[in-house]
């Protein structure tokens, strides 16, 4: 159940729009209500008590708008995105921009949906399946979009439920573009349900999406937040193209809003790049926030990445996380060291984990890399600090976070051409001098015991090892 504080307007504006799509629903051809409509007893009784009802709430938020001062700031909700419930833990799915830039089909995310399933991937906590641009009609449509379910108002910790009132969305909605989705022409539904996976993802942008090739949301946010509603999604990911100027707190603060008005929960994934530092106001608004531009599968964007990233680490937490873009892990540009290296300091940073290959092909060294539960856990991990960049000696580095437990997660990366040793002193990670650990090692899956003072390992070029530390 979601709570959140509705403005005065906002309830009024929903119960005109709900009783006059009631009212509508009854009327002849002429405008009127009939009289034999009328004479219903039901009929009359549903009105009184709708009216009633409104009434009631209207005094009662008057009532409290008095006694409750108003939050500082322009955000007017009471609570916000981090409270959806969602996002506890860094993001995990699939995304199909980085090996399917605008070349969607039904049957390439079906068939995506079911290897997630069949390879266990879904099993590990990749949930979500994303359609990242182009999946849309290039206009809006003209038909009026009814909403028949069952409508809630969130007011204060009150919650009216009423199964008898469809709720009318505006003309001008998101159409699924048909050669996309073949099977949804004729039908009421407006999305395709991935088969055995629950969940369905969509992607709303601005004016124009950054493909130019369908409709953004700028204008049309609480509409368009209300379609994501009806259609089931779980997760939008909202970009920054186009977007005629306005400052992204402001654009980003009502599709949040919007979000929050629509009655589901969805996470909200904020695409602006880094560009105004979106760490240092995104944890209100959202469950994610990217810190850079767009990833390539090269390893400089690899590496510069997991920079401009580190930067931000003290400003994730449950509920919000920093987002240096997708993984590239399987689509053929790097070694399998160096996608090691790319998923292991995704993990450690908590970042989202999306894949961005072709998982129906993908070969078994990318498949192990993916799905090593040992270092999932590393990122999914309860207490939720992003791990950090803690020394640096030339190209050799040391990166380390707290794990619930007490325990210490360590990434030895070397980031130059030639093997070498690295070395984490317990001062470098946070632990006693004396501390005596269990060093276990992620991707070998052995362990270590009896470990005193520091960490030391040799590691190959562009590679990395990757360890948890027990303390004894």
């Amino acid at each position: 159940m979601v709570y959140r504080s509705l403005e005065l307007s906002d309830y009024l504006s929903t119960s005109i729009k709900i009783l006059g799509a009631f009212l509508l629903s009854t009327m002849d051809v002429g405008g009127a209500v009939p009289a034999d409509v009328m004479a219903i007893p039901t009929f009359k009784s549903s009105l009184v008590s709708f009216l009633s009802v409104t009434f009631v709430l209207c005094a009662t938020f008057l009532e409290v708008k008095e006694a409750r001062p108003n939050e500082t700031g322009d955000v007017k909700i009471r609570r916000n995105l981090l409270n959806n419930g969602l996002g506890r833990s860094p993001q995990m799915g699939w995304n199909n921009f980085n090996h399917f830039p605008c070349t969607l089909n039904e049957e390439l995310i079906r068939e995506t949906a079911d290897a997630m399933v069949s390879t266990g991937l879904s099993v590990l906590g990749y949930e979500y399946i994303n359609l990242d641009d182009c999946w849309a009609e290039q206009d809006r449509d003209s038909k009026v979009q009814v909403d028949n379910r069952l409508f809630q108002t969130h007011f204060l910790y009150l919650t009216l439920e009423s199964p008898l009132l469809p709720v009318c969305v505006n003309k001008g909605n998101l159409v699924p573009k048909s050669s996309i989705f073949p099977s949804n022409e004729g039908s009421d539904s407006s999305t395709i349900k991935v088969s055995r996976l629950g969940s369905m993802v969509m992607l709303g942008m601005k004016t124009l999406t950054c493909s130019k090739k369908m409709p953004g949301s700028l204008g049309y946010e609480q509409q368009d937040a209300n379609t994501f509603a009806l259609w089931g999604v779980d997760y939008l990911k909202y970009d920054n193209c186009h977007n005629k100027g306005q400052k992204p707190q402001e654009r980003y603060l009502t599709m949040s809003k919007a979000l929050l008005k629509s009655g589901r929960p969805i996470f909200f994934s904020l695409c602006e790049w880094g560009q105004d530092d979106p760490a240092t106001w995104a944890p209100s608004l959202g469950n994610s926030w990217r810190t850079t531009g767009d990833i390539k599968d090269n390893w400089e964007s690899i590496t510069s990445r997991a920079d401009q990233n580190d930067a931000w680490a003290s400003y994730a937490g449950p509920g919000g996380w920093n987002d240096p873009d997708m993984l590239e892990v399987g689509n053929g540009g790097l070694s399998t060291e160096e996608y090691r290296s790319h998923f292991s300091i995704w993990a450690l940073a908590k970042a989202p984990l999306l894949i961005g290959c072709d998982v129906r092909s993908m070969d078994n060294e990318t498949f192990e890399l993916l799905s090593n539960k040992e270092v999932i856990d590393v990122n999914q991990d309860k207490l939720g600090i992003q791990g950090k960049k803690v020394k640096k000696t030339g190209d050799l580095e040391v990166w380390s976070g707290p794990l619930s437990g007490g325990r210490v997660a360590v990434v030895l990366w070397n980031r130059g051409s030639q093997q070498s040793s690295i070395t984490a002193k317990w001062s470098d990670i946070g632990l006693k001098s004396s501390a005596t650990v269990e060093a276990r090692d992620l991707w070998e899956h052995t362990t270590t015991p009896s470990v005193e003072h520091q960490l030391e390992a040799t590691v190959d070029a562009h590679a990395c090892k990757m360890y948890v530390l027990i303390p004894q």
